[in-house]
């Protein structure tokens, strides 16, 4: 029997089709599909396993079973049959068939039936689907196709430009990697060429890049769009952000973009030029708002422009903002205690603040919140401050 070979982390590897009795050799050993037929109350029940030979010292082989599969009973039979779909190319078509080896004998109660010689069978281009498809149902629930056609308009192109995105999106969400490995590997390896019904040229190199130039006019827009999809869906509730810094470093002279400065590596990197980029979530993870800055800027400049874009965006609103102590300054503190802002913060105190108050916070009584955490109240000057304990914490 001749079989194709795959090549797959350096391991060489024939694949058939498995049916019973018939034997797959892979690196491991020997698998094939074992039947066994056993009698209970009176009926014969058939149980199938998936089984590997191996050899061990001495020349001896011995036999481990690597997949029980339990018992196929005549309406799981049924119901399998029902679900094969042959496709006719000659009626250009699809066909439901039932499909059996072609040395046995077809059952007297199947209908639309063939025969197939499994020897003539072969594996060719075996790629995942189904986290594709999934990641193309969450697309198309947040409507992101429906909201991209419109912006992203149609013209000459042989191919629309929310599927080149639709592509890129699916990537970063299940394999993140460069458009350039998408363009030479990720797209042949994937099932998003039957998703999105196109051939290769939707993952064309320059198609790829030019897609997130014609993106980044619209961020502000869809941020918008997905905050009202996530209230809709999942009940996603934006009074508390969460608000934080990172930061991404350079490998090169990167003489193109101007946003690539030297300043504070959060990664040990202060060799390599970097972005600093500010992110706003939910504390269950929903993205809010984003945005990329230069490479050398400091914290304390970052929270007063995002806060504007905020309250520009979805109106002014009482949320509340949780922060390290690093990023706002009390100048930035007070403002956002404005009574015309109506904004509230949760954020560390420095340990210089905390050393002029200590002394009023000794005589204050323990409240115990948890069973593990106890905290002191201090009002001063409109804010409140909370000192915590917690045992946990200690242990």
């Amino acid at each position: 029997m001749k079989a194709k070979k795959r090549f797959l982390k350096n391991r060489t590897v024939k694949t058939y089709p498995l049916s019973e009795g018939q034997r797959i050799w892979h690196s491991a050993g020997d698998l094939f599909l074992r039947a066994t037929n056993r009698k209970k109350d009176g009926k014969d029940h058939r149980y199938f396993s998936v089984v590997e030979n191996q050899r061990v010292a001495g020349g001896k082989t011995v036999q481990s079973t690597v997949l029980y599969l339990g018992e196929i009973n005549d309406q799981q039979q049924a119901a399998w049959r029902k679900t094969l779909s042959v496709f006719d190319e000659q009626q250009q078509c699809y066909t439901n068939l039932s499909l059996f080896p072609a040395d046995r004998e077809i059952p007297a109660d199947a209908v639309d039936s063939i025969q197939v010689r499994l020897s003539g069978l072969e594996l060719r281009r075996a790629r995942p689907f189904g986290n594709c498809w999934l990641a193309s149902e969450l697309w198309d629930q947040l409507d992101l196709q429906e909201f991209w056609r419109s912006r992203l308009g149609t013209g000459r192109e042989a191919v629309s430009w929310e599927k080149v995105l639709r592509l890129l999106v699916v990537n970063r969400l299940l394999e993140p990697g460069s458009e350039f490995r998408v363009h030479r590997h990720w797209f042949v390896e994937s099932g998003m060429d039957v998703l999105l019904e196109e051939d290769f040229s939707v993952a064309g190199k320059d198609r790829l890049y030019l897609c997130l130039d014609r993106i980044l006019e619209h961020k502000a827009e869809l941020f918008v769009w997905l905050r009202q999809k996530w209230a809709e869906l999942f009940a996603a509730d934006f009074e508390v952000l969460l608000y934080d810094l990172t930061s991404t470093y350079f490998e090169g002279e990167m003489e193109g973009n101007e946003k690539a400065r030297r300043g504070y590596s959060r990664d040990h990197r202060p060799d390599c030029l970097q972005v600093v980029i500010a992110q706003v979530v939910t504390p269950d993870g929903f993205p809010l708002a984003y945005e990329v800055m230069n490479g050398n800027t400091t914290e304390q400049k970052t929270l007063e422009p995002l806060l504007e874009r905020i309250e520009k965006a979805y109106g002014k609103a009482k949320r509340v903002w949780v922060m390290d102590r690093g990023i706002p300054t009390e100048a930035t503190l007070k403002m956002m205690r404005a009574p015309e802002r109506q904004t509230c913060y949760l954020v560390g105190t420095p340990k210089g603040r905390m050393k002029q108050h200590e002394t009023k916070w000794l005589d204050l009584p323990w409240q115990k919140v948890r069973d593990s955490v106890e905290v002191k109240l201090y009002e001063h000057e409109e804010e409140l401050y909370v000192l915590a304990r917690s045992d946990g914490q200690q242990a």
